[in-house]
């Protein structure tokens, strides 16, 4: 396990295309801020650096994140709280806090740089580790579990859902064979299945071909798209007229979730043919990115991990009974 501050090399994506996104929001003495997805802190320490004035709760289910970046805004004192949470826990987070509402809300979503650098962790399908990819190992099954546990439809399901993999069936019937001779344990075993599973002429293009199996393993392991689609929810009730929330997605799944959020809250739900839309009808939510906004080449070529990210902005412009 990692020890000791984060490492310089890692780099927070779109750094500060987020500051610039928040800043309407959360430059008024007595804002505050939450980073649902704090990581090695990156952002955060951005925020409250570059918002003197800002108060900063963080979340992240991951304790090992929670201790480096403890660590990384300790000088801050009591402007910063850090949370042992889910995001989708927001709401609870803050009221045990006595906060009823936030002018900003930012979102890093998918796996964090830490959790892929650590190979003990089993995320990365590029170097041979335990099956485990819990964000937080302290709950929950591993990736050795669901592989050795579900169903051949189960896993059909997530390769075909979550992974998006065209030859989900033919890899679940592998693995399902596969482990009847031994139990999964390590990463590598399952790379070489999977990429045996898969034609050679498929194998030849778009990367590693275990990929979309890794991300789906992944997401069913953390419940990744179950919370999400609590969370924007969530966030969006306690978002304050005039606050925004910026949400960086890595794969067309977590994306879909967000846009759809948005979408409602940006659209009047008056009937046609109306010659006036009444108030609680009319949009709460401003679009503030024009679809989802891509990382820049020179960044891309600074941190390929900016490539696959798409970002999205909305800001709260009415208030609601049921706030969102």
């Amino acid at each position: 396990m990692a020890t000791g501050t984060p490492e310089p090399k890692h780099v927070p994506v779109m750094l500060q295309r987020c500051m610039d996104a928040l800043a309407p929001a959360i430059s008024t003495p007595g804002a505050v801020v939450v980073d649902a997805t704090l990581g090695l802190g990156g952002h955060s320490e951005a925020l409250l650096r570059q918002f003197p004035e800002v108060r900063l709760v963080a979340v992240d289910r991951d304790p090992v994140a929670l201790r480096l970046s403890g660590e990384r805004l300790a000088p801050f004192g009591e402007r910063a709280t850090l949370v042992h949470a889910v995001y989708d826990e927001i709401p609870e987070v803050l009221a045990d806090l006595g906060i009823d509402e936030v002018q900003g809300l930012l979102f890093d979503l998918g796996v964090s740089s830490m959790q892929l650098d650590e190979a003990e962790r089993g995320f990365a399908y590029a170097q041979d580790a335990p099956l485990d990819m819990r964000m937080d190992q302290t709950r929950g099954l591993s990736a050795a579990e669901v592989l050795n546990t579900y169903s051949h439809g189960q896993l059909a399901r997530i390769l075909k859902v979550y992974g998006e993999e065209r030859f989900a069936g033919k890899i679940a019937s592998v693995i399902v064979r596969e482990r009847e001779k031994e139990p999964f344990t390590n990463s590598a075993r399952l790379v070489e299945l999977v990429r045996n599973a898969i034609p050679a002429a498929t194998r030849r293009t778009g990367g590693n071909p275990a990929k979309r199996t890794f991300q789906a393993l992944r997401i069913e392991v953390n419940g990744e798209l179950e919370v999400l689609d609590r969370a924007i929810p969530n966030a969006l009730g306690v978002l304050a007229l005039g606050g925004r929330i910026a949400v960086m997605s890595y794969q067309s799944l977590e994306d879909r979730l967000v846009k759809q959020y948005f979408a409602a809250g940006a659209t009047s739900t008056a009937p046609p043919g109306l010659p006036f839309i009444p108030e609680e009808h009319q949009p709460w939510l401003k679009l503030i990115t024009r679809g989802a906004e891509l990382a820049t080449e020179a960044e891309i070529e600074e941190n390929r991990r900016a490539a696959p990210v798409r970002l999205r902005v909305a800001e709260r412009i009415r208030s609601t009974n049921t706030r969102g």
